[in-house]
């Protein structure tokens, strides 16, 4: 400011008139000045003219209001837009030829199949996004380190699949089994991307909203990961996640974001699809999406480019010299722009033209110009410009927001309308006004058949999408599994865990961290192995690993830690080898994810060991679960502090007695309650074989417990290591047998995992009474059940033919295991109760059925039923129901155990 401007008149004392036509003139000094500086030097100099500015303005106590959000135009400016590379008419014809495909794919499987389902809405609007995205960016499998992931909107499933017809992939008779995967004609299609049912072309279930956000993001971390560790060379392979405005919604969706931003992942680009309708409505009907999700990504760090324009309106805003325009867009809000795609031309110039200055801009348009103003998620070359921008921005991750309309070119029943997501027909004028606009060579008997359009394998526009993909690698999406088959540690490797502990006293918990300290060391398959903690690793016993293979951090270790010099130091590092993910459970399980699948994206078969609280495992990412089942990922989940009576204090939340139940329901998904040290290292063994060796798509959940307790050596009583090792897998075989072979009341006790001790001390009391009581380590109740119900299935399709008998029918018959069968264990009894109905006679079960409470060890088990006595009285009861002991026997062994048979049940308390 200079001395003459400090001692001008202060304008306070100015007419008001006067006082608003100087600042007026000061306002366009100001903004002709810019302007001037734009024109000679550049953007990048007015950016640093204006920041300097905005610090003097601070400094001298006038602070300019912080926004959060930029003007509501496009974030590239006309001039700074690429020239587009395609051929602009021949995509054009490709779009269409996709649009009506898509749309005749899913009417015509719901007018077969009443109610089939589908999707037509979503990708009408996400054609262009797709299609710029297909013709130009997305590198396939011949790219090599540079392919990119692509993670597509579920709901747009119908388009994919029209390109895949277009460019050779699919026939018609595909096509037309979408949604009819079990036809004995043949293949059929999906209704979404699941990578379960089809293995070579989806990589990633998406329709489970919020879920592609957050694996994106840790997808894109482990590539990161990977070259830092040198497991992949370096590329330039980017991860593209395509969302939907109402998908946001989700807590998933942006509860990663940040951490995103604080990796610097800038192989990492989401494309938001602004199309301002969720399932029943808008999304922000009173206010603008894209700016909330514009100040959201910008807060949290993202570089955010807004494609909100189409062409046609440049000519307006290049007109506008005074801004109206802008001012316009500013004050508009969703709920008024879902009316003029709905509408129109019409409304536009009624209602968004609304001033004299608006209207004069517009004098010499008419209706069908004003038709031409769409949105920029449409304009391939608006959507061009913005991919290049991000693909070449360094230092962060970008989101790309287009604003689209939800149902384009769909017509009066799904354009822009609140069902527009729910519309899976259109009748047979709409049919005939779409194949109009899109201008294909289709007869009205053609489209009242629904008949698809191909241009022939030689036409240029199949030969163009052809060259396209060749060019950039391939066709995608393609899942292709080539990676290098692992030398697995075996036998020996495993043999101390044979053992036992000794004298010493060694929780589950640690002899897992043992052996996957070991599996670290080997020279064959340590550095594919991925541990993964959530923030829990002295809790788990892993803060020894540590200092010896570093917590991964692309900045390294920029600070001396406080506990520098000691043997413990926190160590982080840039080829860090755990992966340690703070206190998200959903962020850790979606590295795990990423770590999991890496055997099928990058040909890396990383094994990732997943360590959390049980009870916070399954319970909160029991989604991602069933994503990673769909994915074919593999790999360890290890629920630690497992068992709702060994977290001795914790209380409610903490104790875990339903993880096993939930973890059952996911088919491919080993679960296994092991305990002793053996068990583990046989499960360990076995799994890596199984899911790195012999290829089988499964993964593994492993209760582990904190209760520090002397582990036995493996049975040596004249089975091979063999047999007892098949029954560990299988989910049964015998520990120990009784010494008593003479008594004459026998019982058969099955427990696993934390409950081991109650029934290892439940025989001894057993001899009291009189009872021989053998005792069987269950190490999978879903294993047992499931192959139950596969002999029970077998015995149903095959009546003439000798009946299967079961694995734990087999190994608890009469003849084998005589005696009434009691389980006790520390989850609720349902898992035990499956077996049920499948054995010669009933297995009477103890479980944790109920809330947990802050308490020790044995008061919980006594509160819940499950601790030795309880067991030695559930026998006794069993006895007296298969008439072989007496009433007062049982009375009396209640009133010697001191146990209150008038204590109200736990599930009730």
């Amino acid at each position: 400011m200079t001395k003459a401007a400090r001692k001008s008149p202060p304008r306070a004392g100015l007419p008001l008139q006067e006082r608003a036509e100087l600042n007026s003139v000061e306002t366009q000094e100001w903004l002709d000045s810019l302007a001037y500086v734009v024109a000679d030097a550049g953007t990048r100099r007015a950016a640093e003219l204006l920041e300097d500015l905005d610090h003097y303005a601070y400094f001298h106590g006038a602070p300019i209001e912080f926004k959060q959000t930029t003007p509501y135009i496009n974030t590239i400016a006309l001039e700074d837009q690429p020239e587009y590379p395609g051929d602009l008419e021949l995509e054009r014809k490709i779009r269409n030829i996709m649009r009506w495909n898509a749309v005749a794919m899913v009417v015509k499987a719901n007018k077969k199949s009443e109610g089939i389902g589908g999707h037509l809405s979503t990708y009408a609007s996400a054609t262009e996004l797709l299609e710029v995205g297909f013709n130009h960016f997305f590198r396939g499998h011949g790219a090599g380190q540079d392919r990119d992931l692509v993670f597509y909107q579920g709901h747009a499933s119908p388009g994919v699949y029209a390109r895949s017809f277009l460019e050779g992939r699919f026939d018609e008779a595909r096509l037309n089994r979408f949604r009819r995967e079990l036809s004995k004609e043949g293949e059929g299609l999906s209704s979404y991307p699941h990578p379960w049912l089809m293995p070579d072309y989806w990589e990633f279930p998406t329709v489970s909203m919020g879920l592609g956000p957050i694996q994106a993001i840790y997808q894109a971390r482990f590539i990161k990961y990977l070259e830092n560790r040198g497991l992949k060379p370096a590329g330039d392979a980017k991860v593209w996640a395509f969302l939907g405005d109402g998908e946001m919604d989700e807590p998933q969706s942006v509860g990663a974001i940040r951490f995103a931003a604080y990796e610097n992942l800038d192989n990492l680009i989401f494309v938001l699809n602004a199309n301002l309708q969720r399932l029943d409505g808008p999304v922000r009907a009173n206010s603008k999406v894209i700016q909330e999700f514009e100040a959201l990504f910008r807060g949290a760090g993202w570089n955010v480019i807004k494609v909100i324009w189409d062409s046609k309106w440049d000519e307006l805003l290049q007109k506008d010299y005074n801004g109206h325009i802008v001012k316009r867009f500013e004050a508009l809000v969703d709920g008024e722009s879902q009316r003029y795609a709905a509408f129109g031309g019409k409304e536009l110039r009624e209602h968004f033209f609304n001033t004299p200055e608006l209207k004069e801009l517009i004098a010499d348009w008419t209706d069908a110009d004003l038709e031409l103003l769409n949105r920029g998620g449409h304009d391939v070359h608006k959507v061009y410009a913005a991919y290049a921008a991000a693909i070449k921005h360094k230092g962060s991750p970008t989101i790309i927001i287009p604003r689209t309309v939800k149902g384009y070119g769909l017509g009066e029943t799904a354009q822009a309308r609140n069902v527009a997501h729910q519309v899976k027909k259109l009748e047979f004028d709409a049919l005939k006004n779409l194949r109009d606009l899109l201008e294909l060579p289709l007869t009205d008997e053609q489209v009242e058949h629904l008949d698809y359009y191909h241009p022939g394998a030689d036409s240029p526009e199949v030969k163009y999408v052809q060259e396209r993909r060749a060019a950039l690698g391939g066709p995608i999406p393609a899942r292709k599994v080539e990676y290098p088959k692992l030398d697995v540690p075996t036998g020996e490797f495993y043999e101390e865990f044979s053992r036992g502990s000794g004298e010493r006293a060694v929780s589950t918990t640690m002899a897992a961290v043992s052996i996957l300290s070991k599996l670290l060391r080997d020279k064959q398959v340590g550095k594919y192995i991925v541990p993964i903690v959530p923030d829990e690793a002295r809790t788990f016993g892993m803060d020894a690993l540590v200092p010896r293979i570093g917590i991964y951090s692309p900045r390294g270790q920029t600070y001396r830690p406080v506990d520098f010099g000691s043997l413990m130091a926190y160590k982080e590092a840039k080829d860090g080898q755990m992966l340690e993910e703070g206190i998200t459970e959903d962020g850790a399980m979606s590295s795990w994810i990423a770590a999991g699948t890496a055997y099928a994206h990058h040909g890396v078969p990383t094994i990732p060991f997943y360590v959390f609280y049980s009870m916070f495992g399954m319970q909160r990412i029991g989604d991602l679960v069933w994503a990673a089942a769909d994915q074919r990922a593999r790999g360890f989940l290890l629920g630690a502090t497992a068992g709702r009576t060994t977290l001795a204090g914790e209380g409610l939340q903490h104790q875990d007695g339903n993880s096993q139940l939930q973890a059952y329901v996911v088919p491919n998904l080993k679960v296994y309650d092991p305990a002793f040290a053996y068990e583990l290292a046989v499960i360990f063994e076995t799994g890596i074989q199984r899911m790195y060796v012999d290829g089988i798509d499964e993964f593994y959940y492993v209760t582990i417990d904190n209760e520090n307790e002397q582990q036995p050596a493996m049975p040596d009583d004249g089975r091979t290591h063999e047999e007892i090792r098949e029954g560990i897998i299988r989910g049964l075989y015998r520990f120990q047998r009784s010494a008593n072979t003479g008594a004459k009341l026998r019982a058969q006790l099955l427990a696993g995992g934390p409950a081991m001790g109650a029934a290892q001390e439940a025989v001894k009391l057993l001899e009291n009474y009189g009872v021989a009581a053998d005792l069987w380590s269950v190490t999978s109740y879903k294993e047992l059940h499931q192959d139950a119900l596969l002999a029970q299935r077998h015995n149903m399709l095959h009546p003439l033919e000798a009946p299967r008998v079961p694995y734990v029918a087999q190994q608890l018959s009469q003849e084998n295991a005589p005696g009434v069968l009691i389980s006790v264990s520390d989850y609720v009894k349902l898992g035990a109760d499956g077996l049920n109905g499948h054995l010669e006679r009933k297995l009477w079960t103890l479980g944790t059925d109920g809330f947990g409470r802050s308490e020790a060890r044995e008061e919980l088990r006594d509160f819940f039923e499950v601790d030795a006595r309880h067991v030695v009285l559930a026998t006794l009861y069993a006895l007296q129901r298969d008439g072989q002991v007496a009433g007062d026997v049982v009375a009396k062994a209640i009133a010697d155990l001191g146990i209150d048979p008038e204590r109200e049940a736990p599930v009730l308390r």
